[in-house]
């Protein structure tokens, strides 16, 4: 097996190759993703979360299998936390040696293979203790690989020969340093006399000159240690350093020379193939850390059945929002929610903080779980592949000077007709919010209208109730030049304005809601008369 093709995430060269070449990788930004909420979850520090979307459903398939090994075995995880911290050191050691521009130093190189030897060990005991659990391609094949290296006759002499070399250099304990004084009694030159098993010890000049055993005394001081470094600068420690080291190299020169070849030829392309995996071992981490916090909450997570991307498939049942579920103690309420040949966009009103945004983001998550090739937070899903995701949800504080509230959400809503196309995702939340009902709703009906000609996938949660009233208008005009249908959703109430956070397939009642949001802020009729009277007694 070539080690530098072997991936976790990929299940062939040939996938690989068609992601790096970008035909495989969907339109998702990092401001998407940060909307949807998963930048914070995940936090990776090797790559962008954006470079591990795919549109190929190989690659997704491959990976809910590798999910589903880790998540079976949390052994798995534990190696490739321990495995980490050891590549990170060997690309320090790397970046120090590249830093000093030092290509002879002998005892890095024993370093470096004492590293590689350790990461090897770390996934061949981590793998041998879930081999008989194993079932993923990508683990499985791990797992061969890493005991083809460590039954290696090369790898069990690389073995043997480093047990020989370290041990002999750890034996080092002292340095006996010869230094030449000029006439002032400055140091005009210095070399190493004796490398020693054993270290030195403090003594007095008094004491040395009484002992009787003064000659086999070699190695205690006729005066008191000083620590190493004090009353010295950084470039004093670093030069001092180096001067030993230095030493040291050149004794061991002979002995450590053939080593620098084998490091070369050997261990650098074997470290390098464990190296390019750790965006990789991050990644599968991250996302068991996610899949199994929300598995340990009772939450639903399935394998989809992932359909063609021209089929444009959306059926979730019992849907949830994932980073909802993992904030709140409180039992989340799912949905389930059809992008079908009826309703193709749909336009989703109800009460304030009754769910909308909750689902917004819960269809945008689906959507993103699936196309990362994690298992999806449902009971069960019919999906296709999206060729990009397009959010816009409301922008705060991020007013432009030059455009106004309104016009940098006009801006930004003309931008996602740029790059849509009939196998797209768009998801508003609440935009248009910073107008007047009536500019918004005229303005949100032309982006409806756009959006059904395109023929993309859309939720767009809104406030404006006055909106969804237009729906058959809109649809009118829509189908008749060929577009989609577009349909309504009502986040619900249930009694006394209390929230059900159940999402139906409804036409809305604006005045219920209106009450609703009135009555929360005690500003119905009743109410103000109430406070009225109180406030004049």
């Amino acid at each position: 097996m070539d080690f530098n093709q072997f991936s976790l995430i990929y299940p062939n060269e040939e996938a690989r190759r068609a992601h790096e070449s970008g035909k495989s990788v969907p339109d998702i930004d990092m401001f998407t993703l940060q909307e949807l909420g998963l930048l914070e979850i995940f936090d990776l520090k090797n790559r962008e979360l954006s470079e591990f979307f795919t549109t190929d459903p190989a690659v997704m398939k491959y990976r809910m299998a590798t999910f589903d090994d880790m998540l079976r075995c949390k052994e798995l995880t534990e190696m490739l936390n321990r495995l980490v911290p050891v590549l990170n050191d060997i690309m320090e050691l790397r970046r120090l040696e590249a830093d000093n521009g030092d290509t002879n130093d002998y005892l890095s190189s024993i370093t470096e293979i004492e590293l590689y030897v350790s990461s090897v060990q770390v996934l061949r005991q981590g793998l041998a203790s879930v081999k008989c659990d194993l079932k993923s391609p990508a683990f499985t094949a791990l797992n061969t690989l890493v005991t083809e290296l460590a039954e290696s006759a090369y790898y069990k002499e690389l073995n043997q020969k480093l047990e020989e070399l370290t041990q002999r250099v750890r034996e080092i304990k002292s340095v006996t340093i010869g230094v030449n004084l000029d006439a002032q009694l400055r140091p005009s030159s210095a070399g190493v006399l004796s490398i020693n098993a054993e270290p030195f010890k403090s003594g007095e000049v008094l004491d040395k000159i009484l002992r009787l055993n003064f000659k086999n005394d070699n190695y205690t001081c006729i005066a008191n240690l000083v620590p190493f470094g004090k009353k010295q600068s950084e470039n004093q420690k670093m030069a001092l350093s180096l001067a030993f080291n230095s030493a040291i190299n050149d004794v061991y020169k002979s002995s450590l020379r053939s080593w620098k070849k084998i490091v070369q030829t050997y261990v650098l392309e074997n470290t390098e193939f464990l190296l390019n995996l750790m965006p990789e071992f991050e990644f599968l981490v991250r996302g068991t850390q996610m899949l199994r916090a929300l598995q340990e909450k009772g939450c639903s997570l399935i394998i989809p059945d992932i359909r063609p991307m021209e089929e444009r498939a959306f059926v979730a049942k019992n849907l949830y929002n994932p980073c909802v579920a993992l904030k709140i103690e409180d039992e989340i309420v799912p949905n389930d929610v059809v992008f079908d040949k009826d309703a193709t966009i749909y336009v989703l009103t109800g009460p304030n903080r009754g769910g909308k945004s909750v689902i917004t983001c819960a269809v945008g998550l689906s959507q993103v779980m699936l196309q990362l090739g994690m298992y999806v937070p449902a009971e069960s899903a019919i999906i296709s592949p999206v060729d990009g995701i397009y959010t816009h949800f409301p922008t705060g504080a991020e007013d432009t000077i030059d455009k106004g509230r309104l016009g940098e959400e006009c801006a930004r809503l003309g931008e996602i007709f740029d790059c849509i196309t009939a196998n797209s995702l768009v998801l508003l939340d609440e935009s248009l919010s910073s107008t007047g009902s009536y500019e918004a709703s005229y303005i949100a009906a032309e982006v409806l209208g756009g959006l059904a000609h395109v023929g993309c996938r859309c939720l767009f949660s809104t406030h404006l109730h006055e909106l969804a009233a237009e729906i058959d208008n809109i649809n009118r005009r829509s189908l008749e030049n060929g577009g989609v249908a577009i349909d309504t959703l009502v986040a619900g109430i249930v009694g006394e304005g209390k929230r059900s956070f159940r999402i139906t397939r409804a036409k809305p009642d604006g005045k219920s809601y209106a009450r609703d949001i009135a009555q929360s802020y005690g500003l119905t009729y009743e109410n103000i008369i109430q406070r009225v009277e109180d406030a004049s007694n």
